[in-house]
């Protein structure tokens, strides 16, 4: 997200300043806030943030060759991706529209149904949420909400950084 000199890029949102004092009125539009963030994983993997707040994060995910593994199917490494981004946006935000700093410590996750094509839907809820420790549950469903990925993340968080 920074350049060389620390400061956003000029295609690039600066995502830890707060949307206003009470954060977005309207879950949906975090991807207003949050945007397609270029040269970025999400942008490579086409994930899409639908709903992001400090207590639910929504995203999806396009399947395509892009993101199968040699049997023409969902790549396990890719709904962890999917998972661990979802997670990792909701311990970063903060209730009242403020921001913090996330960074996963360790994750896990369950392949249940293979997925060959169309979109995965991960939704992500928190488990605990400490000082300095965050743990999510991400469940990922296909289009016909059949579970293809159960997956849980332990996040560190800190304050973010400050200009």
């Amino acid at each position: 997200m920074d350049d060389a000199a620390g400061a956003p890029g000029a295609d690039q949102q600066d995502v830890t300043a707060p949307v206003d004092a009470e954060g977005p009125a309207d879950p949906s539009a975090a991807y207003d806030v949050l945007g397609p963030m270029p040269g970025t994983l999400l942008a490579t993997l086409g994930i899409k943030v639908l709903e992001a707040t400090p207590e639910r994060v929504v995203a999806t995910m396009p399947v395509g060759p892009a993101v199968h593994q040699p049997y023409g199917l969902l790549h396990g490494g890719a709904s962890v991706a999917l998972a661990e981004t979802v997670a990792s946006i909701g311990a970063t935000l903060l209730p009242g529209g403020g921001f913090q700093r996330a960074v996963g410590l360790e994750i896990n996750a369950n392949h249940l149904r293979a997925v060959r094509e169309g979109e995965v839907r991960a939704v992500a809820t928190p488990l605990h949420k400490g000082r300095s420790t965050q743990v999510w549950s991400v469940e990922i469903r296909d289009a016909a909400e059949r579970l293809v990925c159960v997956s849980r993340c332990t996040l560190a968080v800190r304050e973010a950084r400050r200009g």
